[in-house]
């Protein structure tokens, strides 16, 4: 039987729109599936996805060897993605971290030895001299700094995946703005449901991150923890700017777990104010079922996590005080292994990309290669950490 395409990806996301941007040089046939960013999350009864925002750390100081070589592998094609589509997205304004010398030294010691292993430059910042080189920041005084200057710094996630998809469209590839709500393997080829129309694809590749599981994307659902996370803005006027806007981007490990903090610089939305915004990773909502995503994706995220970030900020950035204060939702897709997935499933011819981990937006375009090689070759190289992102179903 003759298909509607070779390859088939679903998801529009950071993953999926890099899948097929990387497919695109390699294949013709290739569709991508997947819906705009709702107009008004409010109302939309659609699925959602996390990168609907402005701004996402990006580095390779990293505690684990295979996450910070896809950060490095995507970090160093940023500016010919840019060059390429014409549009920015990468922010270079390095990345501190800050931790007290105890008790994250373990994390701290294999991150200097990750950086080492890929060649990146991070800067060792005493105690003493933390406060002076960062003014913005007020920590203890048993803090050190870890600081990447290059190849580091924040990345704003809609202008990243507007570039892959801009890419993979001059590229060949189909855009079909839809949802898909079914994917099953017909034998010889595989059928995806789409809006009431159906498509068949030699293969398929589905990275709808924390949709994944949900509708039938997958001949059996993947092992994850669907997460709802809460996010802080504070709106910046030009008092703040003067202290926060040259700024790195941070996170700050503090002496419990659920201090641990992310900070992003000063960013302009598009309502065109200017945000700091910040979170954490210690939310304990889980996240089941598609109508509950779609409740969260409504609201303006957990009150009780928005009030316990803000504790947190204030002790951090106490020039933060009298500034407006918004929150957002949004999710993180957890797997058992820590790594994310690609890796087929019990179809040969479907295979799943998915599982960022809370990690995942600066590696997406590395990821996506991955996912890309999947489908044109079947397999991933050993250099490629295949083991680490092999699938475990639930």
């Amino acid at each position: 039987m003759a298909v509607d395409f070779r390859f088939i990806i679903i998801g529009r996301g950071m993953m999926g729109a890099a899948a097929a941007r990387h497919l695109s040089a390699m294949a013709d046939g290739i569709a991508l599936i997947g819906p705009r960013e709702p107009a008004e999350r409010k109302s939309h009864e659609g699925v959602f996805a996390s990168h609907y925002d402005e701004a996402r750390i990006t580095r390779t100081f990293d505690g684990n060897l295979a996450w910070g070589t896809f950060a490095a592998r995507a970090l160093d094609r940023y500016r010919e993605i840019e060059a390429r589509s014409g549009i920015s997205f990468f922010s270079e304004v390095g990345c501190l971290f800050a931790a007290p010398d105890k008790s994250e030294q373990d994390y701290i010691d294999r991150a200097l030895t990750v950086s080492r292993t890929l060649g990146s430059d991070i800067e060792t910042i005493a105690s003493s001299d933390l406060s002076r080189r960062f003014p913005y920041l007020a920590v203890d005084a048993d803090f050190s700094g870890y600081f990447e200057r290059k190849r580091a710094g924040y990345i704003n996630p809609r202008a990243l995946v507007r570039a892959q998809a801009r890419l993979a469209e001059q590229g060949g590839v189909t855009l079909i703005e839809a949802t898909a709500t079914s994917v099953r393997d017909a034998g010889a080829h595989v059928e995806v449901k789409v809006d009431g129309r159906r498509y068949s694809a030699e293969r398929v590749l589905v990275a709808a991150g924390g949709f994944s599981n949900f509708h039938a994307l997958l001949p059996r659902p993947v092992d994850t923890r669907v997460m709802a996370r809460t996010v802080v803005f504070y709106e910046i006027g030009e008092r703040e700017m003067a202290v926060f806007g040259d700024m790195p981007s941070t996170i700050v490990l503090g002496d419990r777990e659920e201090d641990h903090i992310y900070i992003l610089p000063p960013v302009r939305y598009p309502d065109g104010k200017m945000y700091l915004k910040l979170g954490g990773d210690t939310e304990t909502l889980s996240i089941n079922r598609l109508e509950d995503a779609g409740a969260w994706f409504r609201s303006d995220g957990s009150a009780a996590e928005r009030d316990h970030l803000c504790r947190i900020a204030l002790q951090l950035m106490p020039a933060l005080a009298g500034c407006p204060v918004t929150s957002g939702p949004c999710v993180a897709n957890f797997t058992p292994t820590g790594y994310p997935y690609a890796g087929f499933t019990q179809s040969p011819r479907i295979a799943v990309l998915t599982g960022g981990n809370f990690v995942a937006a600066k590696s997406s375009d590395e990821l996506g290669r991955l996912g890309a090689v999947l489908l044109m070759e079947g397999v991933l190289s050993e250099a490629d950490f295949p083991g680490e992102l092999t699938p475990v179903f639930a």
